[in-house]
């Protein structure tokens, strides 16, 4: 998976392996590496080209595509409902303030998707076009490669109300995200893995900004932030009462184009963003995996390529459910 590979990372890449075969054997039992192989074989490639056109020109789409797959799998499954336009009467997830504004990448899928459409028509889903550019934001800008099973097919309902039911908000706890995706068949240690995806993109302000300005009755400001850092996000956060706008910054300061393992040291050093960052070092149960996530990133990035297979095989549509969508941002007419 990686070239250059010393003792421990090789033995980290046959781990990975191992990980990687139980989570497609077991998990993905529907889905299937190289479903494409023969109805549309250029598939990968041509999606792998749109996602490195657009992360080249905005590395912050990186972040965006990848953070897509994960509010679509988490809602009503893998089945790219998060890519579905509102109709008239029914407002869809793009609408859910999860959603919007914050989730961007969308005509990425759609260029993917067109090309595609023009060489293979109706045979890929836009569940797997999107799983796909997850996975080569994830190369483009980590060097983590990883192989996608697919044949996941597309849902035709999406639902404004239903991304807040299902998604994590940022300041849940260790004990309430563990619950969240236990819930989608995820362990203790795939959630704090797939957290790592913090180490790209930008949250808002107001995600983050009663842990600087009215964290609790005792304390304004959250005692579990590096004072440092806190005075620094204030210069960027200001009270929400000053300005209507709502500033982002970088969910990691260090490297935030790059997804890497420095999301984890951030997290030793009390500069966790997030309540729901910060938690995963303030507690017991999830402490030692961040240390060791911190210390050991080539197996991190082994162990999120396989996290992300199974998180990528949540409720999936095969077979005969659902549809194979010409356009990603309506159902096909019937």
């Amino acid at each position: 998976m990686m070239s250059s590979l010393g003792g421990s990372e090789k033995m980290a890449t046959i781990f990975f392996c191992i990980v990687l075969f139980l989570a497609t054997s077991v998990s993905s039992a529907s889905l299937k590496v190289g479903f494409y192989k023969s109805s549309c074989p250029s598939a990968e490639m041509i999606v792998r080209k749109a996602v490195n056109k657009a992360v080249s020109k905005n590395p912050g789409l990186a972040a965006g595509l990848i953070r897509m797959h994960f509010h679509d799998c988490f809602v009503r499954g893998c089945d790219a409902s998060v890519l579905l336009d509102s109709t008239p009467g029914n407002p869809s997830e793009k609408e859910s303030p999860v959603n919007n504004p914050s989730l961007r990448g969308f005509e990425v899928i759609d260029e993917a998707k067109a090309e595609i459409e023009a060489q293979c028509p109706q045979i890929v889903s836009c569940a797997d076009v999107l799983a796909f550019a997850a996975r080569d934001s994830a190369y483009k800008v980590g060097g983590i490669n990883y192989a996608v099973p697919s044949g996941r097919r597309d849902g035709r309902v999406s639902l404004k109300d239903e991304p807040s039911l299902h998604l994590p908000p940022p300041f849940f706890n260790a004990k309430q995200l563990e619950e969240n995706f236990a819930r989608k068949g995820l362990s203790l240690d795939e959630m704090v893995t797939l957290s790592g995806a913090h180490s790209i993109g930008v949250s808002h302000c107001s995600s983050f900004s009663n842990r600087l300005y009215s964290f609790n009755a005792t304390h304004p400001q959250d005692p579990s932030m590096d004072p440092e850092f806190a005075r620094y996000l204030k210069t960027k956060c200001p009270p929400s009462s000053n300005t209507g706008s709502d500033p982002t910054v970088p969910l990691e300061f260090r490297t935030p184009n790059r997804l890497d393992s420095k999301y984890y040291k951030d997290l030793k050093n009390h500069r966790g963003l997030l309540t729901s960052d910060q938690t995963l070092f303030d507690s017991p149960s999830t402490k030692r995996m961040v240390k060791n996530n911190a210390r050991y990133g080539a197996n991190w990035g082994n162990k999120y390529a396989a996290a992300m297979v199974r998180m990528g095989a949540i409720d999936v549509l095969t077979g005969t459910k659902g549809e194979i969508r010409k356009h990603c941002r309506v159902v096909n007419y019937r």
